[in-house]
C-alpha cells in the first residue's frame, strides 16, 4: 500500500508542477500515474549511477550539479512517457525542484495520518498515567 501512495503522491505532484512550472505539461491523470512510477524505476535505477559518474563535476559545482542530474532523469522520464513533456531549461531545472517540494508535502500528509505505515493511531501506553 505504501508503493501505491507514493506513487499517487508523486503523480499529484506532477499535476502541481504542470500548474506551476512553465515548459512542463502533462496530458492528463493516468500519464501523471504512469510518469510518476517511470520518475521512480529512473530514480532508483539510473540516477545513482549517473550521480555517481558526474562526481567530479559535482565537486567542482558544490553541488549544483545535482540539478542537472535531476534535470536529465526528469527529461528521460518526459521522452519515455507519452503525455508527459518537458520544454525548456526552466522545466528542465525547476521541474524537479518543485516536484521534490510537492511530493514531499503530500507524502508528509500521508505520513501524519499514518497511511504509508498502515499503523492504527494508538495511544504509547508509557505516557498514560497510572490508576
Amino acid at each position: 500500500m505504501a508503493i501505491f501512495l507514493t506513487a499517487l503522491a508523486t503523480a499529484l505532484s506532477l499535476l502541481i508542477v504542470d500548474l506551476v512550472v512553465p515548459g512542463v505539461n502533462i496530458a492528463n491523470f493516468p500519464v501523471a500515474l504512469i510518469a510518476a512510477v517511470v520518475i521512480g524505476f529512473i530514480n532508483g535505477s539510473f540516477k545513482p549511477v549517473l550521480s555517481t559518474l558526474s562526481l567530479p563535476l559535482n565537486f567542482l559545482t558544490l553541488g549544483a550539479f545535482s540539478l542537472v542530474v535531476n534535470g536529465i532523469c526528469f527529461s528521460l522520464a518526459a521522452f519515455l512517457v507519452p503525455g508527459f513533456q518537458v520544454h525548456g531549461l526552466l522545466g528542465f531545472l525547476l521541474g524537479p525542484v518543485v516536484l521534490s517540494f510537492a511530493s514531499t508535502f503530500i507524502n508528509k500528509y500521508f505520513a501524519e495520518r499514518n497511511l504509508l505505515t498502515g499503523a492504527e493511531d494508538t495511544q504509547d501506553k508509557a505516557q498514560l498515567p497510572s490508576s
